[in-house]
């Protein structure tokens, strides 16, 4: 089976709003990343949601998440972290997020995964990570390469 994502990238500079370079060090980044999984979006929005589900679906890496509105979690063997903000069942997660790579002072990002139920039993899935600064770039391929790609092959063997 192959991989399909599609991307999409926001760039914000400082000066886009209405700010001075000395307001705003950084420019804001956004992006979204979709895929279809042949799996439906229960299966997908429940594996992510379980400690041993979402360790599964990573190739091992240790989770610890509780599918409950400002309950904490952490993913990657703890070099992710953050809260969960907003849950939809089968449909929408919400969360709090952020790296170790993350600078002390910079505020957690958002994820957003919305879940979309395809006719013949496959889900689309839309992630949009926001509130990222443009060094932060580096998280699209770590989007692919340690969880989209991971998650093809885990749903694909079910």
């Amino acid at each position: 089976m192959k991989l399909f994502i599609y991307f999409s990238i926001l760039l914000f500079s400082a000066t886009s709003y209405g700010q001075s370079d000395e307001d705003f060090a950084l420019a804001k980044l956004e992006f979204s990343l979709t895929n279809v999984f042949h799996q439906p979006a229960s299966k997908i929005y429940n594996t992510f949601l379980s400690s041993d589900g979402h360790t599964a679906m990573t190739g091992n890496k240790t989770a610890s998440i509780k599918a409950e509105i400002g309950s904490k979690f952490s993913f990657y063997d703890g070099y992710i972290w953050g809260n969960i903000i907003e849950l939809r069942s089968n449909e929408f997660i919400k969360l709090s997020w952020r790296t170790k790579d993350f600078s002390e002072d910079q505020e957690d990002s958002i994820l957003e995964i919305k879940l979309v139920s395809l006719e013949d039993g496959c889900t689309k899935l839309v992630l949009s990570h926001s509130n990222l600064t443009e060094l932060d770039y580096r998280y699209v391929q770590g989007w692919v390469k340690q969880y989209f790609e991971p998650m093809e092959s885990y749903f694909t063997k079910l």
